[in-house]
């Protein structure tokens, strides 16, 4: 969970959190005629019955060390991290995150309640949300931060910018925080299922000063799982052992029901 030094900080561990583009396609390289290229031909009728105005996700994710912008918020154990997300096609959501995390003043599970609005414009994907973060044995630790990403398809990867903000909150946050970030993606060739993730961040509140992190790792699809191995650092934290570098390994399965 986030310790007293973290309250300042916000999360989508994380996974949260913008859409991160496909790469686009050379029209000139596709087949005029689907049917000769050994695909489905689907009318526009049949595409507007497939699509659906509502999406359901239910993800369950397991990670090594529950690492929250550099900082381990499960005592460097492993933690299992469900989620269920709603969202509607005009770029509404509403998702509910969970994780374990390392006891704290009688809290040993953190919940994040996050509304959102998730639109793609002028070919830039958007997320603006409102997080709280609940912990249910220590509700003297819940916080709001409000939470902005932007990114931009960049060649075949995308690069994208954060930028949250933690409004003061009485005893809990005693100050206002601010977190902006950086980070990309690059898959490692069209038929590769790796892809090459970094990023970079900037923690400045009433417990960091300036505080930075980073991680470069890779990711994959095997078999319908997402694969993950990252390295995390952090400097300027006080000598906190919990922000000393490490490797994360996560494994997540997600199912997504259109209706």
């Amino acid at each position: 969970m986030r310790f007293k030094p973290l309250l300042m900080s916000a999360a989508l561990a994380g996974l949260a959190i913008a859409a991160t583009p496909a790469a686009a396609q050379d029209s000139a390289s596709q087949p005029d005629n689907k049917a000769e290229a050994g695909q489905t031909v689907t009318t526009p009728d049949e595409e507007e019955e497939a699509s659906t105005p509502f999406e359901l996700e239910i993800a369950v994710s397991a990670v090594s060390d529950y690492r929250f912008r550099g900082i381990s918020l499960s005592d460097k154990d492993p933690a299992f991290q469900p989620s269920i997300t709603l969202s509607h096609e005009s770029g509404l959501y509403g998702s509910i995150w969970a994780s374990t995390v390392a006891e704290n003043d009688g809290a040993d599970i953190e919940v994040d309640y996050i509304l959102g609005y998730a639109p793609s414009i002028g070919g830039f994907d958007l997320d603006v949300n409102a997080t709280y973060y609940a912990y249910p044995r220590a509700t003297d630790l819940n916080y709001w931060e409000f939470i902005g990403n932007v990114s931009h398809s960049v060649g075949p990867g995308s690069v994208g910018l954060t930028f949250a903000y933690t409004p003061k909150q009485g005893a809990t946050v005693p100050k206002r925080g601010v977190y902006y970030a950086i980070n990309g993606e690059l898959p490692l060739g069209e038929e590769s299922p790796f892809t090459l993730t970094a990023s970079f961040g900037i923690e400045d509140n009433a417990f960091y000063d300036k505080k930075r992190d980073w991680s470069l790792g890779i990711n994959a699809d095997v078999e319908g799982f997402a694969v993950g191995l990252a390295y995390v650092d952090t400097s300027r934290t006080g000598g906190d052992p919990l922000g000393r570098r490490g490797l994360v390994f996560s494994l997540s399965k997600a199912f997504t029901f259109g209706f």
